[in-house]
């Protein structure tokens, strides 16, 4: 299995080989496109899955620090932080291997923190909006955490 995800199309492909699994609508980086830490940018290049981070955990989830709070997200909860970037379901934590672009120094993705992670329903998908991570309906998220492996590559490419 490998991921692309295109920052043009804000689309996620799951392939088997050659073959496409899936396809999934996402949201990345309000700010663009980069690989500079505190950028709030999306990273391109090439990584791996380095850890997933929620298995069997409910759908909506909140995480915070890849911890489970042990809250589910409710309407209620989300009006008392509306500008809170809420980290749902399901962490997919990436990992550059780029040396000097997407890994270690001023651009490491793993340090950055960058995921693929759920947001709320209420979020659009085919957007960006996010802070550097790429969001995706919990539904899909969970599909796609429950057909990947650690070190699955990941391609993040603007098409």
């Amino acid at each position: 299995m490998r991921i692309h995800v295109s920052i043009t199309e804000q689309a996620l492909r799951l392939y088997q080989g050659a073959d496409l699994v899936r396809e999934y609508s996402v949201s990345t980086a309000l700010n663009g496109v980069g690989n500079e830490k505190n950028s709030g940018q999306t990273p391109l290049g090439k990584h791996l899955i380095r850890a997933k981070i929620g298995t069997d955990l409910p759908s909506g989830a909140v995480l915070v620090g890849r911890r489970w709070t042990g809250e589910v997200l409710t309407e209620d909860l989300q009006r008392s932080a509306p500008q809170r970037d809420w980290i749902l379901s399901r962490i997919l934590w990436l990992s550059g291997i780029e040396i000097g672009f997407n890994r270690l120094g001023n651009c490491d993705t793993m340090q950055r923190y960058i995921y693929i992670h759920g947001t709320p329903d209420s979020e659009p998908m085919g957007v960006p909006l996010s802070h550097g991570c790429i969001r995706m309906r919990n539904h899909d998220v969970i599909d796609l955490f429950d057909r990947v492996e650690p070190f699955t590559e990941v391609s993040i490419e603007l098409n």
